[in-house]
């Protein structure tokens, strides 16, 4: 299955992001409003006029209209499954790809790119039509994971591959979703683009009390990471061996913890939090 078909899997019900957000929201500690944390990285003036790219099925578009509930808000995705679960009224809503935004240049005030750049096939590309539609003293507001995130997961996942897998010792884990733009290289990828990059991070753990959830957790990833297995590896052979081993952990430690660091990348050549630092660079270099 190529990438493009794994991806398209996965957004094709809102399941596995129904699972993906429930779960943070029951065993994520401590408890936080990750949408409300995400928008609160950003100085908002309440007027702004915002393209949420990837906004599926509006997560953080209930959160954004209670706090600013003047901005004008438009939303691009490519499921239309997702898009149809949108609150928003559909003559703001697009079925559309991020590397062609149907917008014209210096459109938006801020563009949303939540949870989704790692997805695109041409990240630079993305971020440049990105760049083309943001007005010039836009911003970006980028939410994704870290690469360091559930070590704990990856640790387990490997040891599941060295027991069903012939080159299993050889092989690494699959990688996690978000590898192609987490939270440290997004921050370098952005830098090329915009004047200045911004890293919000928040670390944080989810902790299971029974096996279930957690494995119900890790296979809402399996259309994104089951084509890192090896050959002679299928997911559901891995995911008894990750029950297996999960059951004996809980019955030793009482709980099931894996570290977890999310976090919001907020990027601007001359707007916002960077506006007042440019004003006096141009002033100095001026005099």
């Amino acid at each position: 299955m190529s990438e493009a078909e794994a991806i398209r899997r996965y957004y094709a019900t809102d399941r596995n992001l129904r699972i993906h957000e429930e779960t943070q929201a029951k065993y994520c500690v401590p408890r936080i409003d990750f949408a409300r944390w995400t928008l609160e990285t950003i100085d908002w003036a309440g007027d702004e006029v915002i393209l949420d790219i990837g906004a599926g099925r509006g997560s953080h578009y209930a959160c954004l209209m209670r706090e600013q509930p003047a901005v004008t808000y438009f939303a691009l995705d490519l499921s239309p499954n997702l898009l149809r679960r949108h609150p928003c009224a559909a003559d703001h809503l697009t079925l559309g790809d991020a590397m062609r935004l149907p917008y014209s240049d210096d459109s938006f005030d801020i563009v949303m790119a939540n949870h989704v750049l790692y997805h695109l096939a041409d990240i630079e590309a993305g971020l440049e039509e990105i760049k083309r539609v943001l007005k010039p003293g836009g911003r970006v507001l980028a939410a994704t994971d870290s690469l360091q995130s559930l070590p704990e997961l990856q640790v387990l996942i490997r040891r599941a591959i060295v027991l069903l897998s012939k080159n299993g010792a050889m092989v690494n884990p699959p990688a996690s979703p978000c590898e192609a733009f987490a939270l440290e290289n997004g921050t370098r990828m952005l830098a090329r683009h915009f004047y200045a990059v911004v890293r919000h991070d928040l670390p944080c753990q989810l902790i299971f009390d029974d096996v279930d959830p957690a494995l119900a957790y890790l296979d809402s990833m399996r259309d994104l990471r089951q084509g890192g297995l090896p050959d002679d590896v299928s997911w559901d052979d891995m995911m008894l061996i990750m029950r297996q081993q999960l059951t004996q952990l809980l019955q030793v430690m009482g709980t099931l913890e894996f570290n977890l660091t999310m976090g919001a990348l907020v990027a601007s050549d001359c707007g916002g939090f960077i506006q007042d630092f440019v004003a006096r660079d141009q002033a100095e270099s001026a005099d």
